[in-house]
């Protein structure tokens, strides 16, 4: 079981799902169903496991060379492909059956994200906008849970702000954390801001998109929100997004802890608000 978990970084979860969660309590204004918060929780999961699963998979031949992810479980043979297909396709199971029992609408949109999840790790081997693959397939999330709640298109403007949020704020953070292999990426060949900017350019444009991720955190409490309870819960984010850049050089603390409270702070400012 630690290997297993260990491999699909069950601990990343928590970057995403208040921001799922948000966007259901966003949608709903009110207590939505158990049952409901049940299936977005499963669809969650299933969706985590794919995303990272085929990230592990078709990485595995640069993690085999990389120092830093040498140990990780395909590339040091603690797991092999066939123990990861079947992990990929458990969660692809829970995923498809979730949004199934959600509602057809769901169902109808679910390969949209697989899409994403595929083509995102091949992206920097072409182009250093591969950090902002993060992003889309993080702003996913919101967006989802908003569908789930809602069940058609019908508020779709309404539902885009939480999502260019994540958009923003998901492509900064893992800026910071490609730092972490601007030599190897280098040498290697892959692209990321800061193999192909340097780190220190790198973590201003990191800087400029969550200075972008805060006005649209403005924006919806002032269009969605309205509510003036939000307003510590807004100036606690903002704050969080300072810090994480602040204290960029220490990537398990900007990366891994202040990140997990910006999501919870978010997810509080829509319970409060509504």
């Amino acid at each position: 079981m630690k290997k297993y978990l260990s491999f699909i970084k069950i601990e990343h979860t928590l970057f995403s799902l208040p921001m799922i969660y948000s966007g259901v309590f966003l949608a709903s204004k009110e207590q939505p169903a158990v049952v409901l918060l049940i299936l977005v929780l499963t669809a969650a999961i299933g969706a985590r496991l794919v995303a990272m699963t085929l990230n592990r998979i078709i990485d595995r031949e640069i993690d085999r060379h990389n120092p830093r992810t040498i140990q990780r479980e395909l590339p040091s043979g603690k797991m092999n492909l066939k123990e990861s297909y079947g992990v990929l396709l458990t969660g692809l199971a829970m995923y498809l059956v979730s949004a199934k029992l959600i509602s057809d609408f769901c169902f109808y949109l679910s390969p949209i994200p697989l899409i994403v999840f595929v083509i995102y790790p091949y992206l920097k081997r072409y182009t250093p906008l591969a950090h902002f693959g993060v992003g889309m397939g993080l702003a996913m999330g919101p967006l989802g849970g908003f569908f789930a709640v809602t069940g058609s298109m019908e508020r779709f403007g309404e539902s885009l702000l939480l999502p260019l949020f994540n958009l923003f704020w998901a492509t900064g953070f893992d800026i910071i954390y490609s730092t972490l292999d601007e030599a190897f990426d280098k040498k290697a060949g892959l692209f990321s801001f800061p193999s192909r900017f340097g780190k220190v350019k790198a973590l201003q444009i990191s800087g400029v998109l969550h200075i972008l991720a805060f006005i649209v955190l403005i924006a919806l409490v002032v269009i969605s929100l309205k509510a003036l309870i939000a307003l510590p819960f807004l100036l606690l984010s903002g704050f969080l997004l300072w810090l994480e850049q602040h204290k960029a050089e220490d990537v398990e603390l900007a990366f891994f802890k202040i990140n997990i409270v910006v999501g919870f702070s978010i997810l509080l400012m829509i319970l409060v608000s509504i």
